[in-house]
């Protein structure tokens, strides 16, 4: 626990260093945040003793990708491999350590239970892309133990359906080693889990591996229910479940 609070702590510092040596220049300092939000993210992998195997090409910057969600993992997991901004819900952001590196990351932050919010995502989305970063989505809109992909929500597809932008997939698997908690309890987190104590769990693990699958293909539709609907038969083809349906 001390080694990944210092880990944030030393790149969260250097973050607003660099900020402000980059003065007000946007793209530099866009620049600066997409490597510092990769080297972290790797380094964090490091200190956690995950080992993550990739498959298919990462997509080029600018791009929209969406992904199923298991844990909060996921986001360090993608973030290590691509250059971009996260849209997640709006709790995150009042998360200890985890929140102020998020809010540092321009991370997009959605209220799930409003729906007016809805246009302010998107228009955020389009600005990410417009300075030329890739915007991450997890439409299930909840994480899950990994049994199945949950269906996709529409709304925040909006603007790839509206453009004809081709949209990006990439599912994301989690295991533990033989006499290990099982990961769709130990790495996993959904339903009512409570963060302190998953986190501690997850910390004694040995060791974590993970797989990323990355879509070959890159899918667009000017339907946004159509496109979440392909997009989900994507990402849930290229899925290794973490659990069996039956031992939920």
């Amino acid at each position: 626990m001390v080694l990944f609070t210092g880990v944030g702590a030393v790149y969260y510092l250097g973050w607003w260093i660099g900020r402000i040596a980059m003065g007000r220049s946007s793209r530099l300092r866009t620049c600066w945040r997409q490597w510092i939000f990769r080297t972290w993210s790797s380094t964090l992998l490091r200190v956690l003793g995950i080992r993550v195997t990739v498959s298919g090409p990462p997509p080029a910057n600018p791009f929209y990708l969406v992904s199923n969600h298991l844990s909060y993992l996921d986001v360090v997991i993608l973030a290590s491999r691509l250059k971009a901004v996260f849209v997640a819900k709006s709790e995150v952001s009042g998360w200890p350590v985890l929140g102020p590196i998020c809010r540092s990351m321009d991370t997009i932050f959605i209220d799930r239970a409003a729906r007016r919010d809805i246009t302010r995502v998107l228009d955020a989305t389009s600005e990410a892309l417009a300075r030329g970063d890739g915007v991450v989505l997890f439409p299930e809109g909840t994480s899950t133990p990994g049994a199945e992909v949950l269906p996709f929500q529409a709304s925040l597809l909006a603007t790839p359906a509206r453009l004809g932008q081709p949209v990006n997939f990439a599912s994301v698997s989690y295991s533990t080693p033989p006499g290990e908690p099982p990961a769709h309890l130990a790495v996993c987190w959904w339903g009512d889990m409570a963060f302190p104590d998953h986190f501690w769990t997850l910390l004694g693990l040995s060791r974590i591996d993970a797989k990323l699958a990355f879509g070959e293909d890159r899918i667009a539709d000017e339907s946004r229910k159509v496109l979440a609907a392909r997009l989900h038969q994507a990402v849930s083809s290229t899925f290794t479940p973490v659990v069996e349906l039956t031992e939920e």
